[in-house]
Formats: structure tokens, sequence, C-alpha cells
């Protein structure tokens, strides 16, 4: 597999002239001006550096190679981990890990916030699941959250109602279902859990507009502190039920998750028209900072089977075919919506004025469906909970009081004790869970049980060690107790039917390996494969727009540069 990426990457550079190094391929054209007017920042999120350049060397007339051939690439970008989309999106926009914007997951747990709901905060004691993702919603199975936007019973009533949604995903949220802060007995909305600024608040203070789409209410996150970051915030509910579907949400078939994901299109066309996401004139203009992620490549890369664009009505194989080199059925057509998407935005814009960024907030792991292993995570985590009730006959609560577990492990304990946390670590090395399965090349069901080591880890961190890890220390109030990094395949899910064959979350270089694409205002032809990071794409996009990286408080904080070959 490395050679056919290493041969791919240098068959992409001979197609397109472009040099392995930091060096400048002249053009006949001279390069836009330094800085634009207008950034629009895409996250294609699943997206792997080897699927851009394997989509590129396959279709040269397509958007991404456009984008590829006259912006500037860079082949070794690497989220942050834990590679969720939370601190990805996070690190996008802030420009800061999550040890310093304080986001580990969008579903996590808090020792010093108080339960949901609670109203008298005298005598409470402190720790909450932060359940920051669809369960906020006024009403989760509704693609509006709840907002009462009209009818909403089929898809041509979606695409003409929908639009009616708030600016303020705020607007939609549950807030019995926030956290709560002992302090104010209030309960804490996404955006006041973010420790640092975000480049829409540094354009807001700049007098500047801003807008953004994404998949929950919960990408309230992206106003930052202050609350009021972005103008126009149109968040519909991707894990809401999809009509005549039977129960399925958006993210359960790949046309379901490509339909939605124009409707996010479709408010970014309105916005670089200088519309609101409504429609309607906006007086502010095109914003300065706008932008979306799209789901549709994640889906394709998760579902076992998925329809797709010409299937005859008969279901094809997601994921990726024989050892992972090559987009299967469902994913190839996944890719080919999100360019002709692209295609869309780039058709719509001025080049002279606005730069496109197209990154991808986490990747997904395993790529080669061989190496799947579904494992029950509810079955570890109980072995592990009665192991310990065994030992410590006394002890009043579950050790295990939160995980979240896709294809890496974080657990919260209720006794953080060395003698705890080394408990955890010594029972999940030995432990050989008894529920596994997996995939053959056909998609059918594969019974690995009683075969795999180490409760799906390779290497497990507890304690200071996990703290460390994230670059805390274990006074933060937010950081897990053990974090076990997954061995390459593990994925932490029901082992009895394929419900997904890959996931993010993890440390795997699969999970980790996104693309970074710069084109239009700003941009040079350029290729750059040493190593950068999402985090270094906050200050690219201030700089770009001539405002002060430093302005944010995650590039002062990690003296995060902007990427290299931008000035």
């Amino acid at each position: 597999m490395l050679a056919a990426t290493l041969a791919r990457r240098w068959a992409l550079a001979a197609a397109f002239g472009l040099s392995i190094g930091l060096t400048l391929v002249p053009i006949a054209q001279a390069d836009h001006a330094r800085h634009a007017k207008h950034v629009i920042v895409v996250s294609v999120d699943g997206l792997h550096e080897s699927d851009l350049e394997g989509y590129v060397a396959t279709h040269s007339h397509s958007t991404l190679a456009r984008l590829v051939a006259e912006g500037t690439s860079y082949s070794g970008a690497r989220t942050p981990f834990p590679s969720d989309s939370f601190p990805g999106l996070t690190a996008i926009v802030t420009g800061a890990n999550p040890r310093t914007a304080g986001i580990y997951y969008d579903d996590s747990w808090n020792r010093e916030l108080l339960p949901a709901g609670t109203t008298q905060c005298a005598g409470v004691a402190p720790g909450v699941e932060v359940t920051y993702f669809e369960q906020l919603d006024r009403d989760l199975n509704s693609i509006d959250a709840g907002e009462g936007v009209g009818d909403l019973s089929t898809l041509d009533a979606i695409q003409q109602h929908i639009y009616g949604m708030s600016k303020q995903a705020r607007d939609g949220i549950d807030p019995t279902q926030l956290p709560v802060d002992p302090k104010t007995c209030q309960g804490v909305y996404p955006h006041q859990y973010l420790r640092v600024n975000t480049i829409f608040e540094v354009a807001k203070a700049h007098g500047l507009h801003t807008a953004w789409s994404d998949k929950h209410l919960a990408y309230d996150l992206v106003n930052g502190p202050s609350g009021a970051g972005v103008d126009d915030l149109f968040a519909p509910e991707i894990n809401s039920l999809v009509p005549g579907a039977g129960g399925d949400d958006w993210t359960k078939d790949n046309l379901s998750t490509q339909f939605y994901d124009a409707l996010k299109v479709e408010a970014v066309l309105r916005w670089a028209r200088g519309q609101a996401h409504d429609g309607t004139v906006d007086p502010a203009g095109v914003p300065a900072i706008y932008g979306l992620n799209f789901q549709s490549v994640s889906t394709a890369q998760k579902l076992n089977f998925s329809h797709y664009a010409g299937d005859g009505g008969a279901k094809g194989l997601g994921g990726y075919g024989a050892a992972g080199t090559q987009p299967g059925v469902v994913l190839a057509g996944a890719l080919d919506f999100v360019d002709a998407q692209l295609g869309r935005i780039v058709a719509a814009i001025d080049p002279a004025e606005t730069m496109l960024v197209v990154t991808a907030k986490h990747g997904q792991s395993p790529l080669d469906r061989s190496q799947l292993r579904l494992i029950d995570d509810g079955e570890v985590i109980g072995a592990l909970n009665d192991a310990w009730a065994a030992a410590h006959p006394a002890a009043s609560a579950p050790l295990v009081l939160f995980g979240i577990d896709d294809d890496g492990m974080l657990l919260w304990l209720s006794d953080r004790t060395h003698a705890a946390t080394e408990f955890v670590r010594s029972f999940l090395w030995a432990y050989v869970p008894q529920k596994t399965g997996g995939s053959d090349a056909n998609g059918n069901f594969v019974d690995y049980s009683g075969t795999v080591a180490h409760s799906g880890l390779r290497r497990i961190y507890a304690d200071e060690e996990a703290a460390e890890l994230i670059g805390v220390s274990t006074r933060d109030a937010r950081v897990p107790d053990v974090i076990g990094i997954a061995a390459v395949g593990t994925v932490y899910s029901n082992p009895s039917k394929i419900k997904k064959i890959a996931e993010h979350g993890g440390d795997a270089r699969q999970d980790r390996h996104v693309p970074i694409v710069l084109w239009g205002a700003g941009a040079h032809r350029l290729r750059i494969d040493a190593p950068v990071e999402t985090t270094q794409v906050a200050p690219t996009v201030l700089e770009a727009l001539g405002l002060s990286a430093r302005e944010l408080d995650g590039v002062r904080r990690e003296h995060t540069a902007s990427l290299p070959g931008t000035h």
C-alpha cells in the first residue's frame, strides 16, 4: 500500500509539473494578489490525502485536479488527536490543539460541571456527560432540530422550507440538555465551552461578515467564547430522520447524505451571491469567511452497503476495494459528488478576490476492510467494571463513569488513583473480547470472536501519561483518565451486524493524514511535502484577509505558524 501511495504521489507530481519540495513552479499568468476579500473553508470529512491524490490522478479534468494544479497543496498534513470532528474543526478555526482549546470530543465527560437540567445547584455533586451532538436538539428527529420551519414531510418540502432555520444554531438547542456551570447555575452552550477564540470572532472584531454551515446545532461552537463569531450559522441536523426512509437518518445511505450535503452547498452559494442562507439579500454582502463541511465521503467510507448514483436500485459496497487501494463504487460516487459540488462553488466565486481552502476535520480507519475488527465496547467496559467490583466490593460506583470509543478508547473513572488507572491498564491489556466480527471482501460477516488481543488496543496511556498525551495536567477537569490507542482496524461497534466498516477519533495515520489545498487569491502553484498541521489553516485564513494571526488565542499560546508558501 505504501508503494502504491508513493507511486501515485510521484505520478501526480509528474502530471502537473509540481515539485516535491518547497519550490514555486513558474506559471504563465501572475499569481493572485496576496490579500483576499473572502475565504471559503471546506472540510471534506473523512478525506485522506491518498484519496485526493488517487482521485486527481484518475480524474485529470476534475475540479479537485484543477485546485491542486493551480493552487498550493500540502501532502504532509495532519489533524490533531483525538481525531474527532469537534477537535478537528476546532483546530481549523482556532489554530489550537485540544490541549489549548479544551475540546477533546463532541461527547465527553467534565468533572466540574453539573448534570443537565440542574436548576438548584447547591449541594449537587459535579460530574456530567457533555453531549455536544444531536442530543442538544429540541427535536433530534427533525432536520430543523425542532425549530418549526414548516412542512418537512418530503424531500421537496425540505428543500423548500429548511432555509427558514434561524441564523443562530443556539435558537434550536434545548437548554435542559446543556451541562450546568455550578458558578452561575446556567447551562453551558458549546461556544462557551471553547477556551480560545475563533477566526470568525477575529473577523467580526474588524467589522467583517461571517457564515458557516455544519451538521449539528452543537456547532454553535464556532461562534467562540463571545457567542457572536458567526453571523449566519446554518446547521440542519444530519442525524434526523429521512422522510420515507423507514426510520433511517441521513447517514444511513450515501445518496441521503448527498442530498443533505447539497442543502448546505446551496447555503454557501447564496452567501457567495451576497444573500443570507434563507435567500434574502444580506446588507452585509458576501461574508469575509464562510464555508461548510461535507459528510458524503465520510458515510461512504463507513457504510458496508449503500445505494449510489446509477446503481439501478441495487446497493453496492462501501469503503475501499482490495487492500484499501481504490475506492469502491459508493465511495467513488461520493468523491464525484463532492467534486461536482466544489465545481459549483468554484464557478460562483472570483478567484482573484476569494481564497478557497479544502481540507478535512479527520480521516477514517481502516481503509482495508480485511483489517476490520468490530468489538463490542459495552462488553469490554462491562467486564472491566465487573472485575473492579469483584476486587473492590465496597466500591459504590462503577469504575468507568463514561467512555467514548470509536476507533480509540477514552475513559473517565470514578476512582482516579494510580492504583485504579493501573488496574484499568492491566485489565484492558489482558482482555480478549468474546464478541468480535469483521467483513470479507464481499461485505459478509466474519466471526473473529476470541482472537483479538489487548481489547483491540496497541497502546494504553493511564493517569499522568494520558494527560501528558493530550498536553495537560491531571487537574484538567476534562481530560480522560485512560486513553487507549487502537490497533489499525479496530472499530468499537456491535459486531452482531456490520453497521460500519470504518471510524475516526483515533491516532492511526489513516485517521489523521488529510489534505490541505489552497486555491484562488493569495495561492501559488506549489506542492509542499513538509509536515504541516490543520491548526495552521486558521492563521493562514486571517493573513489571507490581511488580518493579524496573533489575534487568535491559540496562535499566541501554541506559536502556530501560517502554512508555508503563503507569503
